[in-house]
């Protein structure tokens, strides 16, 4: 039986919707922390058991850099043009970066890749209060966009506001939370410190040290989840679907469940049906050997967010 994680947002937080959610296929409702403002939180979580009894998860921010809210919805950068990342946060119309930790680890040279390559900046000067960058490739850039670097940094595995998202699931009586950006097993553990009672957690699988430490992480996580998006920031996008069978097989091996994310049904963010290839690739993942599926956009934002479970579901009575 294929286990579902399906993410909540503008498209789901209904009435309606919540009502219509079968607990034999949808284990866990997923509340993306990177997206949800901490003071909604505790509303959000009683609006969801009001309508439903399947369990919720709070999924962190994690050791990730992101682009602050900006003025304005979006930013055009322009290729060849020089925009400035403000150290202080006040947005003069330029950028501006979370967690603010990341300013002292930031220096001349280094290449900041914004949104999945959508704009690629390089940091040609520093001052006091900015660091000026070229632009190396335009786009649209928007608020709490994920920013990659081109060499490794160290940045805290949890931010301030995940630390008070867990207070919050201890008060709430969360039992699982997804550990964006694990790096390793200390990390696991240090999040299993922060609760005197048992906590499910599902280590992310979306970096470069994960897969280095992938089977220290096996030993401490409940669970793992493939983050296909974020890995492929990381690691070349044709070594995916190679990675991607090489963790199913270690985490089969260790009977650690290990559930796939990204991209599974995007096309049916706006459409009602989804690609060939899109069910090919459902298909493959679980015949590989995954326990179960993540939808994000898909049922967050997307259109048509029924349809999406419901073909997820189709797929996988056909292996059974």
């Amino acid at each position: 039986m294929t286990n579902l994680f399906i993410t909540l947002g503008p498209s789901t937080l209904k009435k309606d919707f919540l009502n219509s959610l079968k607990p034999k296929h949808i284990k866990l409702l997923r509340i993306n922390l990177s997206h949800t403002d901490i003071k909604d939180l505790s509303k959000i979580v009683s609006y969801i058991r009001k309508y439903s009894k399947i369990d919720i998860c709070f999924d962190t921010e994690g050791a990730q850099i992101r682009t602050s809210k900006f003025k304005n919805i979006t930013k055009v950068l322009k290729k060849d043009n020089f925009i400035y990342i403000n150290k202080d946060n006040i947005n003069h119309n330029n950028i501006t970066l979370t967690p603010n930790t990341i300013y002292q680890k930031l220096k001349i040279n280094d290449k900041l890749y914004i949104d999945f390559n959508s704009a690629q900046i390089k940091i040609i000067s520093e001052s006091s209060k900015t660091f000026k960058c070229k632009i190396i490739e335009g786009g649209i850039i928007g608020s709490n966009k994920s920013i990659s670097v081109n060499r490794n940094i160290n940045i805290p595995p949890f931010t301030e506001k995940d630390m008070l998202a867990i207070e919050l699931a201890k008060e709430l009586n969360i039992k699982n939370i997804a550990l964006s950006f694990t790096s390793n097993a200390k990390d696991v553990k240090m999040l299993r410190s922060y609760f005197e009672t048992k906590v499910i957690i599902t280590s992310k699988i979306e970096s470069k040290k994960a897969l280095k430490n992938l089977d220290e992480i096996l030993k401490e996580a409940d669970k793992i989840l493939i983050d296909r998006g974020d890995l492929s920031k990381e690691i070349p996008l044709p070594m995916i679907p190679k990675k991607q069978k090489e963790i199913i097989y270690a985490a089969n091996k260790k009977k650690v469940p290990v559930y796939v994310a990204t991209n599974l049904l995007e096309s049916m963010v706006i459409k009602a049906e989804p690609t060939r290839a899109e069910v090919n690739d459902i298909y493959n993942t679980l015949i590989d050997g995954a326990d179960g599926l993540v939808l994000a956009a898909e049922t967050a934002i997307g259109k048509y967010p029924k349809e999406c479970i419901d073909m997820v579901i189709k797929v996988a009575k056909t292996i059974e």
